[in-house]
């Protein structure tokens, strides 16, 4: 009955510990909502950039399952290459060392204060209406948590200390010490629980009651190695059905660790005084602190091994992933691509894809307008069908963009990101707005074509300046709207005055010489809605830029 009710303690203790890692993760992610967003856009092919921005986003997200997911939802999005890539993995096994050696504590007397942090942030929670103040709470009781869940695991091995039961325990986990065994229990046992975390604080629990795997020395290491590779499986899961590409940054992640634990494992092999030698000096009667070194170690030195051959990883993982060129693939996927399901582990990076992809909509339905304008001026029909086939698209794009919304919507989400999903909604109508005004310029350009109506060269001069002043406002407020620069927005107004006023200026000239005979009463209705529906283009293209102000 003992041993039943350590297991359960056990149990018990672990699933409060991965509770309060989760709940840790979201919040700090959503606090750091706008800094992950930022590093996560700062890839470049600088190895040492891309490896601490893999460290702090982890770090931030107290996972490196949490960040080589988002990873491969990044590639599968083609936001992110696999060079970038697998510098970032690489960052992100150093960034998840950081977690064992806070667990490390558990050997100090500090865990009273940890637990009372629970009750702390609950409190905080409930008697804060503000969302920072209640994740910053949730946090904070999440750290109490996972301490609660160490305590639990604590106790149970404190009832392994009675002597009959100590004595049978300690006996078989000194009979386990075939470091291939050990390798495949750290394998096995953190592929099931889908955290290395998790392994590393029963790990460390066992080590500070006593009870030493394999009898002591280099043994319990060897399960700290293989949970290094258990930990690839939760991205490897992930990358089923996504791209090639996705797939050879979850296969690169697993190599990493897995050329790694090869070499640690021939280390240990062949040093049999490693633990000894290097570990217990460094922190002599801490086998907890003993065991955080060594996962740094680990991590730490396999970066430095592996960094100058990150191409070496990309071209591996290409001869191990092949491209399938089948008829699906190479169908065109539309204006914006799918979002990944991996991106909704954070909506702020979730919503800077969507924000990239509305940009794509945006020039699509600009690209529409100026091909319909120039038709019209070059009395051009032929436009008419291209226009209807973009704007489908774009119809296709909008529809698919607003699911994505409604799905990060029913995330956790800031007030600040709701606004931005709020605000998105109104840009997205905006966009399809531009693309109708661009098919009632091809209805003009018939009337043009089959009236056979005359427009002087003035008239048709000063639509192309108009036009011109449209492209020129539509290159601002693009600018504006995806570098959120509030700068701009004064010239964006400026320049859509301008074209206010030439409308109006248009307008009035056109009556004038209408009243003098100038020009033909047939023309009226197509001159005066063309001007007018280029005026109500540029007043939503205005409207895009200063959507920045609704967030």
């Amino acid at each position: 009955m003992q041993y039943v009710e350590i297991i359960m303690m056990i149990l018990g203790g672990m699933g409060t510990f991965l509770m309060g890692m989760k709940i840790l993760s979201e919040n700090l992610t959503r606090l750091a909502h706008s800094k992950l967003k930022n590093l996560l856009n700062k890839t470049s092919n600088n190895r040492f950039a891309g490896v601490g921005i893999g460290a702090v986003v982890t770090i931030i997200g107290q996972s490196s399952a949490f960040t080589t997911v988002m990873v491969v939802g990044l590639v599968n999005a083609g936001i992110m290459t696999l060079f970038q890539a697998t510098t970032i993995i690489m960052g992100a096994n150093i960034g998840t060392t950081l977690t064992a050696w806070v667990l490390s504590l558990g050997g100090f007397d500090v865990t009273t204060f940890f637990l009372c942090l629970a009750a702390v942030g609950v409190f905080m929670t409930m008697f804060s209406k503000k969302d920072k103040v209640k994740s910053v709470g949730l946090a904070v009781a999440a750290l109490g948590l996972i301490f609660v869940g160490l305590d639990f695991m604590s106790g149970a091995f404190d009832e392994v200390k009675y002597p009959e039961i100590f004595a049978s325990i300690k006996g078989l986990l000194e009979k386990i010490n075939n470091p291939f065994l050990l390798l495949v229990m750290g394998i096995a046992i953190t592929a099931l629980v889908q955290s290395s975390t998790a392994v590393t604080a029963i790990v460390l629990e066992m080590s500070l009651a006593g009870l030493a795997v394999g009898g002591g020395g280099n043994a319990v290491y060897f399960i700290i190695i293989g949970s290094n590779i258990g930990t690839c499986v939760t991205a490897l899961i992930s990358s089923l059905g996504a791209s090639p590409n996705a797939k050879r940054a979850a296969v690169i992640h697993f190599l990493f660790n897995f050329f790694g634990a090869i070499i640690f494992t021939v280390i240990l092999l062949c040093w049999r005084g490693f633990a000894n030698t290097v570990l217990v000096t460094l922190f002599p009667s801490n086998p907890a602190m003993q065991i955080a070194m060594f996962h740094t170690l680990f991590n730490l030195i396999c970066t430095l091994i592996f960094l100058p051959f990150v191409n070496v990883f990309v071209k591996l993982a290409n001869l191990m992933v092949r491209e399938k060129k089948t008829a699906e693939e190479k169908a065109p996927e539309g204006i914006v691509s799918e979002l990944d399901e991996r991106l909704l582990r954070s909506p702020s990076v979730a919503l800077g894809h969507i924000y990239q992809e509305t940009g794509k909509m945006f020039s699509y339905a600009m690209d529409t307008l100026n091909g319909a304008v120039e038709a019209f001026l070059n009395k051009d029909e032929s436009e008419k069908e291209k226009v209807l086939e973009h704007n489908l698209e774009l119809a296709a794009a909008n529809q698919k963009t607003v699911e994505s919304l409604i799905k990060i919507s029913a995330s956790s989400l800031l007030l600040e990101e709701e606004k931005t999903v709020s605000s998105l909604h109104y840009v997205l109508n905006d966009i399809v707005r531009i693309g109708e005004l661009a098919d009632n310029v091809t209805k003009y350009t018939t009337h043009y074509v089959h009236d056979n109506l005359v427009f002087s060269n003035e008239f048709l001069d000063a639509t192309k300046e108009m036009h011109e002043k449209i492209k020129a406002l539509y290159v601002l407020s693009l600018a504006t709207f995806l570098y959120n620069d509030f700068a701009r927005l004064a010239e964006v107004d400026a320049l859509e005055d301008e074209i206010d006023k030439e409308r109006r200026a248009l307008v009035n000239t056109h009556i004038a010489r209408l009243n003098e005979g100038k020009c033909q009463p047939g023309s009226s209705s197509v001159f005066i809605n063309l001007v007018g529906n280029l005026e109500r283009a540029a007043d939503h293209i205005t409207f895009i830029a200063h959507s920045i102000e609704r967030k």
